[in-house]
């Protein structure tokens, strides 16, 4: 009976510190998970602004696949996470309008592509455009997209990127400036696709 009294402590103490360690295991790999989420897999992100209303709201939640693009380059329709090209720390969510090569023409709210006598059709737009809807023309370099938001009449897009840099001494002129009107590849985070809060809503169905 002494000898087993004299046994009990250890074997407590060592079974004790086996469970802490198992829970310190399982808190690690719990945070290196989040971790490669978020740097590798997902964007969780939330909405500030109404320029993507009425398809994504003020405040909405929702998570974007970063690996979207690894094989393939944003689509027209596609509601794409960047890097504001005016300042990469910020991020950006719009809808892409123009992709690498093309030739887009915005004339009195309507947008067209590559010389087409239709217009894109856009049921997404919150509203009738009727803010800065005319006399923009585009050509999308190679690896880059021309993005605009949904809610037109008051979206901060690439219509209005090239003068900002100019008016922020980022550029002396609009050739210079040109550059900041796209978003390259190297800026593009990833797609949205779904909205989970207020809501769950998929936002890939174009």
């Amino acid at each position: 009976m002494e000898d087993m009294d004299k046994r009990r402590p250890e074997e407590e103490g060592t079974n004790w510190t086996e469970e802490i360690m198992d829970w310190l295991k399982c808190i690690l790999t719990a945070i290196v998970l989040v971790f490669v989420l978020n740097t590798f897999i997902i964007i969780n992100a939330r909405i500030p602004s109404a320029s993507m209303e009425n398809t994504i709201m003020t405040h909405d939640r929702l998570i974007g696949l970063r690996f979207a693009y690894w094989y393939s380059a944003p689509r027209r329709g596609d509601i794409v996470l960047f890097r504001y090209p005016l300042d990469e720390k910020t991020i950006y969510i719009k809808r892409v309008i123009g992709e690498s090569g093309d030739h887009v023409e915005i004339h009195e709210g309507r947008i067209y592509i590559n010389g087409s006598e239709e217009p894109l059709e856009e049921p997404y737009l919150k509203e009738e455009w009727v803010s800065d809807n005319d006399g923009y023309v585009f050509d999308v370099p190679d690896r880059a997209i021309l993005v605009l938001g949904d809610n037109r009449n008051i979206s901060q897009d690439a219509r209005f990127w090239a003068d900002l840099a100019i008016e922020e001494g980022l550029a002396d002129n609009a050739e210079e400036a040109e550059r900041f009107t796209y978003v390259t590849d190297g800026e593009v985070l990833g797609r949205a696709v779904w909205k989970y809060w207020k809501g769950f809503d998929l936002l890939t169905d174009n």
